[in-house]
């Protein structure tokens, strides 16, 4: 094995290391594992899959932002989760989840490992640790879905955007928001452009938040929570 590929082995080892559904299995599963896997990357705007595809495969995402969307019948883009380093996505149907009527973008840069359907399989049925990790994940993923629900139903668009900088901001460290535009968060809230940047201008004026490009920082933490909830 030349120094290139040693490289790239220890990088998918590390990689899958820190996995959340691997956190169970010792060193030499992971070697194990490393077999099974391809790493590769791709540039933003890469569709994974659409609507209707049979595709065969389980990606695991080291590094970047994927978007999972619908198209409605008027062809508004509607955000169903944002995944970052860590997820999985795609072909799922073992475990009650199929990629059907969904898209798969990559939002930035990304870099991922793929598996095969039958690499999938062998997983589930050697390692049924992994297999409940898959479950809990997508599990904490359809709560998030049925929050987003219960906010469109029964919140305003102001709580509903304050709910959501604070959820974004927990993943990147609590303060900030970076890399969305105002057109992100209008389909990650099902909502019109015009109308986050008009919200965003007035939680801005109300003290609770400043805004650079693509950069949301968040001022007033504790106020932000008070408008999540009314």
């Amino acid at each position: 094995m030349g120094f290139e590929e040693q490289k790239l082995q220890h990088q998918k080892l590390n990689y899958l290391s820190t996995i959340d559904i691997f956190r169970d299995l010792s060193s030499r599963e992971l070697q194990e594992m490393d077999r099974q896997f391809t790493m590769t990357s791709c540039a933003s705007g890469k569709i994974f899959y659409m609507p209707e595809e049979s595709g065969e495969v389980l990606f695991l995402l080291k590094k970047g932002r994927v978007q999972l969307y619908r198209l409605s019948p008027e062809g508004k883009k509607i955000v169903v989760a944002t995944l970052g380093s860590g997820a999985i996505f795609g072909e799922m149907s073992l475990v009650g989840q199929g990629m059907y009527n969904t898209f798969a973008e990559a939002a930035d840069e990304c870099i991922l490992c793929v598996m095969s359907r039958p690499d999938v399989e062998r997983l589930m049925r050697e390692r049924p640790q992994v297999a409940l990790r898959i479950v809990e994940n997508l599990g904490q993923r359809l709560t998030q879905v049925e929050q987003q629900l219960e906010e469109v139903a029964f919140k305003s668009i102001p709580a509903r955007l304050a709910s959501l900088l604070l959820r974004l901001a927990d993943n990147g460290g609590g303060i900030e928001v970076s890399g969305y535009t105002h057109q992100d968060f209008a389909e990650m809230l099902g909502t019109y452009r015009e109308t986050i940047t008009q919200t965003l201008a007035d939680l801005k004026a109300g003290g609770l938040l400043e805004i650079e490009r693509k950069r949301v920082i968040l001022v007033d933490r504790e106020g932000l929570e008070v408008v999540a909830e009314s």
